[in-house]
């Protein structure tokens, strides 16, 4: 009976190929300056604000939409000096900050809305009352959708 092999995405794992654990262990390096930075940032923006480099004291930040951008380049001298307190980031010069929307939506979509009894009755009441043909077909059509629900 063949065994399934385990795969463990560490990297201590000396049965990875050299690469693959020099990517983990970058990906694990890259995660904890993450970290870092967002203890320096203010908690309103935190939530919204990935680390995407730090290379010769140019940090760059990648943020979902222009008006946290602003922000974080409003702060940007506070964050720097609370990030110069690290020890890995205390010649940070230079806060650059990139716009990149999320690809996904948070937000579940908006449920559709419904037509009540009796709206549907002051529309077909209008409609009656209506000279123009193509308003009271359009009316009409309109109270047709009425939902079950009485409000």
């Amino acid at each position: 009976m063949k065994t399934r092999p385990s795969l463990s995405l560490s990297a201590d794992n000396r049965d990875q190929p050299r690469h693959l654990r020099d990517l983990m262990a970058r990906a694990a390096l890259h995660h904890q300056a993450e970290q870092h930075i967002l203890k320096a940032m203010p908690e309103r923006l935190a939530s919204n604000v990935r680390f995407v480099n730090y290379h010769d004291g140019e940090l760059v930040l990648q943020c979902d939409n222009a008006t946290q951008a602003s922000q974080l380049r409003y702060q940007q001298r506070e964050i720097m000096a609370k990030l110069r307190e690290e020890e890995a980031f205390e010649f940070v010069w230079k806060l650059k900050v990139k716009v990149q929307p999320r690809r996904y939506s948070l937000k579940k979509p908006p449920e559709p809305m419904t037509l009540s009894k009796e709206n549907a009755r002051l529309l077909e009441e209008e409609a009656g009352h209506t000279k123009d043909k193509a308003l009271r077909e359009v009316l009409e059509k309109l109270a047709s959708h009425a939902s079950d629900q009485s409000d």
